[in-house]
Order: C-alpha cells, then structure tokens, then sequence
C-alpha cells in the first residue's frame, strides 16, 4: 500500500489541494500500478508561523516580499 505525504505551508486553495491529492494517486497508480485504492494521499497544511526558511518563517519573508514588492 503506497503512502504519500504532501507538506505544504498555508494559503493554497483548498479546490487545489484536493486536486493535488488525486493526482497524486493516479500518478502513483499509473507509474507503480498499484490499485488505486490501496494508494493514501494525505496533505499537511501547516501555518506559515509554522514554517522557515533558514532564520525566517514564511510569514516573515512575506510581508519581507511585500515590502520590496517582489
């Protein structure tokens, strides 16, 4: 039974995360031709307080980025 974890931080559409998940499954299916459904997607969505980059949570290099404008 594959199992695959997607970390993801905050702010993505939860339409898209799902999407995500079910491709993730077929592709998983197509590639090792395992069935379906013994495949589990899962997502961890986690807070952006939650989540660094070197020194700097991703909160942090957002409103960094906001400020500069890139």
């Amino acid at each position: 039974m594959p199992i695959v974890h997607i970390s993801l931080v905050e702010g993505r559409d939860e339409a898209a995360v799902k999407a995500c998940v079910k491709a993730v499954a077929r592709t998983v299916h197509e590639t090792l031709g395992a069935p379906l459904h013994t495949i589990r997607v899962y997502a961890t969505i986690t807070p952006a307080t939650h989540w660094a980059v070197g020194d700097q949570t991703k909160d942090e290099l957002a409103a960094g980025a906001q400020e500069t404008g890139k």
